[in-house]
């Protein structure tokens, strides 16, 4: 039933109710709602490192991710999307097709 695409700018924002932790190059993110542990992988982690609310899914992967990985805009914005759909599914980012407030910072788990 045509395109999945995201229409026009996303503007991702990380959610409040969460504990994350980097390890090397991946995200450790626990959900405060059910518990739920997630691993996100190098690309996920730039995606929701840069979920600000004021930046959008466009900017994250023109200004990040294609300079990281050298990568064509179209098909890092297709994963990118997918991603983006896969972490807001499970509450860890929130999204808007204007742009938010600065999240809160996040609580921070130490070692």
């Amino acid at each position: 039933m045509g395109d999945d695409r995201m229409s026009g700018r996303v503007y991702p924002a990380r959610s409040t109710q969460i504990a994350a932790r980097k390890l090397d190059d991946e995200m450790m993110i626990i959900s405060a709602v059910d518990s739920t542990l997630f691993t996100l992988n190098e690309t996920a982690t730039i995606v929701w490192e840069a979920a600000d609310g004021t930046v959008s899914l466009d900017e994250i992967v023109a200004n990040k991710i294609c300079r990281q990985f050298e990568v064509p805009f179209g098909d890092a914005l297709q994963d990118a999307e997918e991603c983006l759909r896969q972490l807001a599914d499970h509450g860890i980012l929130l999204l808007s097709d204007e742009p938010l407030a600065p999240t809160l910072p996040i609580m921070q788990v130490k070692r």
